[in-house]
């Protein structure tokens, strides 16, 4: 069985580039905004994009990026796999809202699928795929990927999680109560909520590794569908992921140095995921969530989130929490950037219907 080797990262989140969004997160930095003209007298915390930069345009200097740094020449013999939760839905409500009806809305550009198409057109790329589950829709893309590879069916395979703020997300949130009019505090007391954001992670994977490869070395997946918006409390299905992606790696719990946790800042994700970790891993592996710099990006998050488990695996830095001085639990959060010898990382991504899908990353051995 072939290895899936991730050889090349980039970000575009509401803190900026690949490098000032590192900066971010590895000093505790946080672009979250604080608004009171989204929501009808709600205040609310969330990310945006910065106004002169477009979302098409940032998803372009993404790719490119990947393409820079990569050993090939165009994409032309790689797969392209999209994980998206809202897909070109901010498109269509910006026409909606422009022209005051939906007779100028072209459905194809509302679509999932038309992330993918956009890149493809400029791209050319030997094949497209997309994936929906919510907030574990590029995790499962990465999933995906390594299993394509892991049986020869694609040397290169480039991940792309995207997801743009728009009304419908906001207000969804906004009707489910979970939204903070602060920035998120994971796992913390009193915590209030999450906060809605954009950005897009892209990685490369391929079959073969470089000097400074990090291997996709376990995925594991599971659907509990316990509620359509809830987590299981019992954490079954967070922990049945977890497991998953432990024996997929061939991996034991004692082996995963660091936890990038889901951990949105909500009552009912956090609680259950600490539940997880605790379970499994007992409260002496290092713990972080990153939601807290950038925002939850929604289906954006899986791969956003992996490119920051790449880099802790490459610097042997563990990312620190903005917040952790008023803990719900017992987990070890990581409260300053600090090296440690890392060797493995897991990223949880949990979504709507009990959608769970865990990570683990190794640094690569054979380098």
């Amino acid at each position: 069985m072939r290895k899936a080797y991730i050889n090349a990262t980039s970000i575009r989140s509401i803190c900026g580039n690949t490098k000032q969004t590192l900066d971010a997160v590895f000093n505790k930095k946080s672009s979250l905004t604080i608004l009171s003209d989204v929501v009808p007298d709600k205040t609310i915390c969330i990310g945006k994009f910065p106004d002169e930069s477009s979302f098409e345009e940032l998803l372009f200097d993404s790719v490119d990026e990947i393409l820079n740094e990569s050993n090939l020449q165009d994409y032309s013999n790689t797969l392209l796999l999209v994980g998206s939760s809202v897909g070109g839905m901010a498109t269509t409500e910006k026409i909606l809202f422009r022209d005051d009806s939906y007779k100028n809305i072209n459905v194809d550009s509302h679509t999932i699928n038309v992330i993918a198409y956009t890149l493809n057109k400029k791209y050319n790329f030997l094949a497209t795929r997309s994936f929906s589950t919510a907030c574990t829709s590029s995790a499962n893309a990465l999933k995906v990927a390594k299993e394509l590879i892991n049986v020869g069916a694609y040397d290169n395979v480039l991940v792309v999680g995207a997801d743009e703020t728009c009304s419908t997300t906001i207000f969804g949130f906004s009707a489910l109560g979970i939204l903070s009019d602060e920035v998120c505090r994971p796992f913390q007391n009193g915590r209030k909520g999450m906060n809605v954001s954009e950005g897009i992670g892209t990685l490369l994977l391929q079959n073969s590794s470089q000097d400074d490869s990090v291997e996709l070395v376990g995925v594991g997946a599971s659907s509990d569908a316990y509620h359509i918006a809830n987590p299981d409390p019992t954490a079954t299905g967070a922990k049945t992921s977890i497991g998953k992606a432990l024996a997929n790696a061939s991996l034991n719990p004692q082996d995963i140095d660091y936890i990038n946790a889901h951990g949105t800042g909500t009552m009912a994700n956090d609680t259950t995921e600490a539940k997880a970790i605790l379970n499994i891993f007992g409260d002496q592996v290092h713990v972080s969530s990153s939601k807290s710099n950038i925002g939850h990006t929604l289906g954006a998050a899986g791969a956003i989130e992996a490119v920051i488990c790449v880099q802790s695996l490459k610097k042997q830095l563990l990312p620190p929490q903005i917040y952790c001085a008023d803990n719900e639990n017992s987990l070890n959060y990581v409260d300053i950037a600090k090296n440690a010898k890392i060797g493995y990382v897991l990223s949880n991504s949990f979504a709507f219907g009990g959608n769970n899908t865990s990570l683990i990353f190794g640094a690569c051995l054979e380098n």
